[in-house]
């Protein structure tokens, strides 16, 4: 299986081939996959203080957005009241007053995703990171669409998202974000959604998870940050994990029958990084217990690409832990 890999806000394709190496060298190494990597057409500058943060420049976006606090949301996110579902956590970030956007350069976005997937015949797969995984799952979302309205065949099989967010389909002049409990299933190709209970967007990544294929999707928990894991024991339980799907889906690939991800792994809506399995089915924040594990160390959970720091609010807590002989996880009850 090849992969077209996107990557996140304030990336590169460069860069990303840097955050993502230990995970590409292993699943090159086993003969699961290989990668390709592509970027966003508009060049950007980090927000003020966050200037080292992201690695060598030049930087890029997907989505050419206006100057302002791009991380307002991670501050907004600590006041959010518990016990709320993913959707309806994100609809507080909603605005009060739909707002005028320019839905064209989010068109041309995808249009740049679609042409270079039809310029390369071998890509099947997709793997996005943060906005990249937005995009991804947009991507899946939008040839879903083509596919049951207009029989167009389906170019991607598999989809892997770390850290993402719901898809934006298209509707009337402009796109939504596809809600599970308003839209209910918008990809229904198989996924796998990586994520991290200390990431303090995790809600987001779970409603991502709600708007696939329940029959075809799973989870699984790194207990760290909004990030993508490089330790050693992460790298090798997703390599695990995934031989089973890959190997399921390049199986199926060349007859026409429904791929079930979840046969050789009855039940389990998710894993987490410790190899546990935890349904996931009615998730919410007071629905947390905590746990520690020492088997990761402040080394093993270093940032996640060259040049980053893990003074950051979305992953400090989680790169460094909050106990010193390991880091906490917090995993679903």
């Amino acid at each position: 299986m090849k992969f077209l890999c996107l990557p996140g806000a304030y990336g590169s394709a460069k860069n990303f081939g840097v955050q993502l190496g230990p995970f590409a060298k292993h699943m090159e190494d086993r003969g699961l996959a290989t990668f390709a990597f592509t970027q966003g057409a508009h060049e950007v500058e980090p927000p003020l203080g966050w200037e080292n943060y992201f690695g060598s420049r030049p930087l890029y976006r997907f989505i050419d957005t206006v100057e302002g606090d791009a991380f307002e949301v991670v501050r907004r996110v600590r006041h959010i009241p518990r016990g709320l579902s993913p959707e309806a956590t994100l609809r507080l970030f909603k605005p009060d007053k739909p707002i005028e956007s320019d839905w064209q350069t989010f068109r041309d976005a995808l249009d740049r995703i679609f042409k270079t997937i039809d310029d390369d015949s071998e890509i099947d797969g997709l793997i996005g990171y943060s906005e990249g995984a937005m995009m991804a799952a947009s991507i899946c979302a939008e040839e879903n669409r083509r596919w049951e309205e207009s029989g167009i065949p389906r170019r991607i099989k598999f989809a892997i998202f770390f850290a993402g967010s719901p898809p934006l389909v298209a509707e009337g002049d402009g796109f939504v974000a596809k809600l599970a409990d308003e839209h209910g299933t918008a990809i229904d190709i198989p996924t796998f959604h990586v994520f991290g209970s200390n990431d303090p967007l995790v809600y987001s990544s779970v409603a991502l998870y709600n708007a696939c294929n329940q029959e075809h999707a799973q989870l699984y928990d790194h207990g760290l940050g909004h990030l993508v894991p490089r330790d050693a024991d992460n790298v090798e339980q997703l390599g695990d994990t995934l031989s089973v799907v890959i190997n399921k889906i390049n199986k199926t690939q060349d007859v026409d029958v429904d791929v079930d991800v979840d046969a050789d792994v009855e039940g389990s809506d998710k894993v987490s990084g410790s190899g546990t399995q935890t349904p996931v089915s009615e998730f919410a924040a007071d629905g947390y217990t905590i746990s520690s594990s020492a088997s990761s160390s402040a080394e093993d959970s270093a940032p996640s690409s060259s040049g980053l720091t893990a003074e950051s609010e979305l992953d400090l807590r989680s790169s460094l832990g909050t106990e010193s002989d390991g880091i906490v996880k917090i995993q679903l009850a």
